[in-house]
């Protein structure tokens, strides 16, 4: 027995590498998505309108935080080679880039939330659901989107310094940073979002106060740790004394960031659109939607990490130039992952009856939400295979097969499948919400054909990159 678990899963020092690497980002991200769930729960103890209406403009933000992860994706994917290789000119030259890239894009969005916010926000709103008021579900989103905007730019530069300590085996930092955010964050919703200690009650917008004041905790204590181990983390040293980026990298992190940048931009946007599309049937969807997003997301935070830990890991063999150890590495860690993903989907179907209890709303919000987190935990393995397949994919530079995998496959089938079911037929949202998430499996199906080829395994960096 104990044999036929070594060859499927690893011996011990392999899963000793996996867990150093998986466990902080499990804990870091696990920790974030908890206290949103929190956070979500306590706006949801406002009313149905204020859980709708955070959960339109965290639609948008969602958008954000996935471009802003897909940025600095292409450079990320060489940091993990030339960190695996020893090269730590290369790997300071892209967390220069990832820098800039995070400007570039934070003013970028927020110059388009700022202006645009009407018409984004209305094209969710539905007058359909007679219990839910879609003027005051309006305005409370309105308002929470204008105060937690200016979030978005410590949260973008954080992402440049939490993702390189990442791929250079500092995973335990970045966790550290986040879980101190969430605490405050958590401590902050409270007594803003209810006025507790003789504070005052700001409702949705004290919700987007704490989030702003967490952000730039994180931001702090990742640039103060950084700063002061240097030693530990030799990239940083000179590396805001200019932003000179050679050539040849620069190609490189444009060749595969480029991609990825709008990959990432293109399925965050086809989710928001399937999700606008599921929003026709009212906003007892859109409410929903919300709900069954916090708890389902919490728990996928398990298989999210070995994704990462995937990215990192093989990264780091295949900038090592051990290609034949990668493939069987990458097999090994697939099935760590969908073993634990089906887990996390028992327990979704275990909890899916109990959870949407805890906030004050409708009884068709409760039954449609509890169906929504039961779906997610069956599909919970084939979501994790898919984003194992991508981070596998993506680790070895294969950017245009894994934009083609990823967000083409959204935008040629899942979303025209959402659109043509929501515009075009009477169905309830039940078999639409089914129906739709379950496009997944094609994807998966896709992802091992793919694997299977072997050819996304290379190497893309050399020990000894020049100049030019």
């Amino acid at each position: 027995m104990m044999k036929f678990l070594t060859k499927f899963y690893g011996d011990k020092a392999f899963l000793k590498i996996v867990l150093s690497t998986a466990v902080p980002i499990v804990l870091q991200n696990g920790i974030t998505s908890l206290v949103s769930a929190l956070d979500n729960i306590m706006v949801g103890r406002l009313c149905s309108e204020a859980t709708s209406g955070v959960a339109i403009v965290n639609q948008f933000m969602f958008v954000f935080f996935l471009v802003t992860f897909g940025a600095v994706s292409g450079a990320g994917i060489l940091t993990a080679q030339y960190h695996g290789s020893g090269n730590v000119e290369r790997v300071r030259d892209t967390f220069r880039a990832k820098l800039l890239i995070c400007v570039v894009a934070v003013a970028a969005a927020m110059t388009l939330f700022f202006f645009l916010q009407d018409q984004l926000i209305n094209s969710f709103l539905s007058s359909e659901t007679a219990d839910i008021d879609p003027e005051l579900t309006f305005r409370l989103g309105k308002e929470y989107l204008n105060a937690v905007l200016v979030s978005m730019i410590p949260y973008s530069l954080s992402a440049a310094y939490s993702t390189t300590l990442r791929e250079t085996g500092k995973a335990v930092v970045p966790m550290a940073a986040s879980v101190s955010a969430v605490l405050i964050n958590l401590t902050l919703n409270y007594l803003l979002i209810f006025g507790k200690l003789g504070l005052p009650e700001l409702g949705v917008k004290g919700a987007a106060y704490a989030t702003v004041i967490s952000r730039f905790a994180e931001f702090a204590i990742l640039i103060i740790w950084t700063s002061c181990n240097k030693k530990k983390c030799p990239f940083i040293v000179g590396a805001l004394r200019s932003f000179r980026i050679p050539r040849a990298v620069t190609k490189k992190i444009v060749v595969m960031g480029a991609p990825l940048m709008l990959n990432e931009g293109f399925w965050a946007l086809s989710v928001t659109v399937r999700n606008q599309c599921y929003a026709t049937r009212g906003l007892d969807a859109v409410t929903s939607l919300s709900i069954s997003s916090a708890v389902s997301n919490l728990l996928s935070e398990v298989y999210f990490a070995l994704g990462l830990a995937i990215a990192v890991i093989i990264g780091n063999m295949l900038g090592a130039g051990r290609i034949e150890e990668a493939k069987d590495a990458d097999k090994k860690l697939i099935r760590i992952a969908m073993t634990a993903a089906s887990f996390v989907g028992i327990g979704l179907l275990a909890i899916s009856p109990f959870f949407p209890k805890l906030y004050n709303t409708t009884e068709g919000v409760f039954g449609l939400s509890a169906y929504m987190i039961a779906v997610q935990g069956l599909l919970t393995p084939i979501y994790a295979y898919a984003h194992a397949s991508y981070f596998t994919l993506r680790s070895g530079g294969r950017v245009f097969i894994t934009v083609l995998f990823d967000s083409a496959f959204m935008w040629v089938i899942a979303v025209p499948l959402a659109f043509s079911l929501s515009h075009f037929t009477d169905m309830s949202i039940y078999p639409l919400y089914a129906i739709c998430q379950g496009c997944e499996i094609l994807k998966s199906l896709l992802g091992f054909i793919l694997l299977r080829r072997g050819t996304w395994a290379r190497r893309i960096v050399s020990e000894n990159e020049g100049e030019t």
